[in-house]
């Protein structure tokens, strides 16, 4: 920023195994946020590797990050960011349009991931017309559509009522253990880490801060 240098991450060092949930913790600005943008390949660090798979995303060109995020790592945002203009469906088939998945199998495989979620009674509605909690849905929905391997989720019951949030990540849950997903999920609510991840790591001003295995699901 002009002549002043912030380090949104700062040496940060860790491991994370195949299938694992672990959560990311700190207060606004330590640098969660942008430890899952450079984990998801939205940005690209100034310094060091981000390995995924054997593959450092810091080397992969633009066309091959956006073919990472279409096929390895599915992305769920607190503000959801569907598409308004979409129906839930069409919402849930445009990454399919984007791996070229056949046309006559879109709709089948949209409709099916919508009822997993619950949603199949909203399949012809637009976001608008949708409560927040469905819109989450939809969103994961439309992140796992192309089967990936690691999830990521930024504040994923943020902009949600308790209730709603729970049923959130139960579905979370629910869909990590059925697809084997790592999942990675921001959140700045400690009692949601505690009960739903299996780790959770904990950042101050960019810094890794502590490191704690919690076991709180199988």
């Amino acid at each position: 920023m002009g002549t002043s240098v912030v380090r949104a991450v700062d040496g940060i060092s860790l491991e994370v195994a195949a299938g694992d949930f672990v959560a990311l913790l700190g207060p606004s600005g330590s640098g969660k946020s942008s430890l899952l943008n450079l984990i998801a390949g939205l940005d690209r660090p100034t310094a060091g590797t981000v390995e995924i798979l054997g593959k450092d995303l810091a080397r992969l060109s633009r066309d091959e990050l956006a073919g990472y995020r279409l096929r390895t790592a599915g992305m769920v945002f607190q503000s959801f960011n569907l598409i308004p203009t979409m129906t839930v469906m069409e919402n849930v088939e445009l990454p399919m349009c984007f791996a070229e998945v056949d046309r006559a199998e879109r709709a089948s495989l949209a409709r099916a991931a919508l009822g997993r979620v619950g949603l199949t009674p909203r399949v012809g509605h637009r976001p608008s017309e949708l409560s927040g909690g469905e819109q989450q849905r939809a969103a994961i929905a439309r992140a796992l559509i192309n089967h990936p391997r690691l999830l990521l989720a930024d504040e994923p019951t943020g902009n949600l009522d308790s209730r709603t949030g729970a049923g959130i990540m139960s579905l979370i849950v629910e869909c990590r253990a059925s697809l084997g997903m790592t999942v990675i999920m921001v959140t700045h609510e400690r009692a949601l880490a505690e009960r739903y991840a299996r780790r959770m790591l904990f950042l101050a001003d960019g810094v890794l801060d502590g490191d704690v295995e919690n076991g709180a699901i199988a």
